[in-house]
């Protein structure tokens, strides 16, 4: 079973439908979970908010955010996941956004991506530093990660219901 098929499996179980919110992805995590069959009770939308302008318009992420942080940053990332949550019927989201290189940013190295993750009413952040690796591999690592960061939260909540 794929890591896609495991998060959507672990959500119907708990109820839960799911949103993402990706920039340097794409739209990739939300792409693996519409991959299979039925996800439709799961899956409630995505969005791919790849400008800054994306993000706020779409998102409700601040200009202040931005431009304090720089779109590559964990605050982004929060406003990004609690924003999809926000704009949708959804009540779990993850978000990301990153640099996938070629190539680092000006001051912010390929391979850095952050991703956030919202559910009732609390959100967490993390970096994850993949490096150099490639721009396609750099966007697989962060799609899977994401899918991970899905799968331990909706197992850990369900763990705190049984």
């Amino acid at each position: 079973m794929s890591l896609a098929a495991k998060v959507l499996t672990a959500c119907r179980a708990r109820g839960l439908m799911v949103a993402t919110a990706e920039s340097c992805t794409g739209g990739m995590v939300a792409a693996a979970l519409t991959e299979v069959a039925g996800s439709s009770d799961v899956f409630e939308r995505g969005f791919v908010t790849y400008s800054n302008s994306a993000k706020q318009e779409m998102l409700g992420v601040s200009a202040e955010t931005l431009e304090q942080f720089g779109a590559v940053s964990e605050p982004v990332a929060k406003e990004m996941a609690e924003g999809a949550l926000r704009q949708s019927k959804a009540n779990l989201a993850v978000s990301i956004t990153g640099i996938a290189g070629p190539g680092p940013s000006e001051h912010k190295p390929e391979g850095r991506v952050c991703f956030g993750l919202a559910m009732g009413g609390e959100t967490q952040e993390e970096t994850v530093e993949f490096g150099a690796l490639g721009r396609e591999n750099v966007r697989v690592a962060a799609r899977d990660y994401a899918l991970g960061m899905l799968l331990k939260v909706v197992i850990r909540a369900n763990a705190g219901t049984s």
